[in-house]
């Protein structure tokens, strides 16, 4: 099985937009486990992917192709890159939207409403109270 021209074009301008460089990627093949009998124990179809900048690592054996582990391969390391790249920047703005969220002083209205609701909730409380035996 090989992967088609289109979806080897589409990860190559992938790893452009990235950043990543094929020459940033140290590529070594083991032997797969599990099922896939002979041809499995026999040759190296397992494809191990380390993005040396970053230290990203991932290993891919799904399929029993080395060819078309290669391209899972570099897919997986790609959205790992992707999502550290992306992920922690977004992770940090949303912490900080947070604290600013606690640190805004609450507007007149909404000190109101809160209260409001308060003393309805301790009225409802004061209904919950025991019954007497002379009240009923």
């Amino acid at each position: 099985m090989s992967v088609s021209s289109d979806k080897e074009k589409a990860l190559a301008d992938r790893m452009f937009k990235l950043g990543v460089a094929e020459n940033d990627l140290e590529e070594s093949f083991v032997r797969s486990s599990g099922p896939g009998g002979q041809k499995v124990n026999k040759s190296s179809s397992c494809v191990y992917l380390v993005h040396v900048p970053t230290g990203l690592s991932v290993k891919c054996q799904k399929e029993r192709s080395q060819t078309l582990n290669r391209f899972l391969a570099r897919r997986l390391l790609l959205d790992k890159i992707e999502k550290q790249q992306k992920g922690f920047i977004a992770e940090e703005k949303e912490k900080l939207e947070k604290i600013r969220r606690q640190k805004r002083k609450r507007s007149k209205r909404a000190k109101e409403k809160i209260l409001s609701s308060k003393h309805k909730q301790a009225e409802k409380k004061i209904l919950r109270g025991k019954v007497g035996i002379g009240e009923e």
